[in-house]
């Protein structure tokens, strides 16, 4: 499975952690980026969006008739092991 630099940034900070994470800390990706606050929020969430849709990422926060508003995060057990395998798919060695 591919991951963007994003992602990986998302489920890496995920990763060790048994709590909930709270989605402010995924906007700090972009620090020192010329990229729009109003433009990184909907990166960040469609980013949420793709990984929850994947079940790899449990979303909490509030929903509307229209619309969910995710607020925190956590990692479920497929993306604990989806990671461990791109790790380790990563560092692979050739063969001698």
């Amino acid at each position: 499975m591919q991951f963007s630099s994003l992602q990986q940034h998302i489920i890496k900070s995920c990763h060790g952690r048994r709590e909930k994470v709270d989605r402010k800390i995924f906007i700090e990706f972009y620090k020192g980026k010329n990229i729009k606050e109003s433009l990184r929020t909907k990166i960040v969430t469609k980013s949420l969006e793709r990984l929850i849709d994947k079940g790899m990422m449990v979303g909490y926060g509030v929903r509307t008739p229209k619309k969910w508003f995710i607020k925190e995060v956590r990692i479920t057990s497929l993306g604990k092991k989806m990671w461990q395998e791109w790790l380790n798919r990563k560092q692979r060695k050739l063969p001698v």
